[in-house]
């Protein structure tokens, strides 16, 4: 069974890649008072969150908080566990964000699945909405046609008889 956590206010909250477009392993990362967690993550998954961190910025009354330099991942990546899903909160007494990820169990193993809940700042997520913004940017060129990423190759494009896409 793997380890759950809790951070009531990490210093730290990122997401990153490693690897070259295509091939690019995301996690999910956060630290408080020297204990690192580091989560592996699905590309949508660090998109769905930004998506929706940066709609709940937008809603909540805007504050003057000295914002973060955009962190990058810390090294060595020691993955904890692989997140299955993720939840999002606000905790208004604590003018606080509550990102929950929960750990993908293997269908034999047996038990309650791991949690990583972490209360971050606003600013925290403002700076995370920007790091997943650049790693989308960073990825494969989607196909105007068949809405799949290409390769830097090309890619055979189902919706132009099977042609190479370029």
């Amino acid at each position: 069974m793997s380890a759950s956590f809790e951070f009531v206010a990490p210093d730290h909250f990122t997401a990153g890649a490693i690897g070259p477009p295509g091939q690019r392993v995301f996690y999910l990362q956060s630290r408080e008072k020297g204990a690192l967690v580091t989560l592996k993550s699905e590309k949508e998954q660090v998109r769905a969150l930004a998506q929706y961190l940066s709609g709940l910025l937008e809603k909540l009354p805007a504050v003057a908080e000295r914002a973060p330099r955009t962190p990058s991942l810390i090294e060595p990546i020691d993955v904890a566990w692989i997140v299955a899903s993720i939840a999002v909160g606000y905790d208004e007494a604590r003018d606080r964000i509550l990102v929950v990820a929960n750990e993908l169990l293997e269908e034999e193993e047996s038990g309650d699945p791991a949690s990583a809940r972490l209360f971050i700042t606003r600013a925290q997520a403002a700076a995370f909405v920007k790091q997943a913004d650049v790693l989308m940017k960073a990825s494969r060129q989607i196909c105007p046609w068949c809405s799949q990423p290409k390769d830097p190759s090309g890619h055979i494009c189902t919706r132009s008889n099977g042609h190479v896409v370029h």
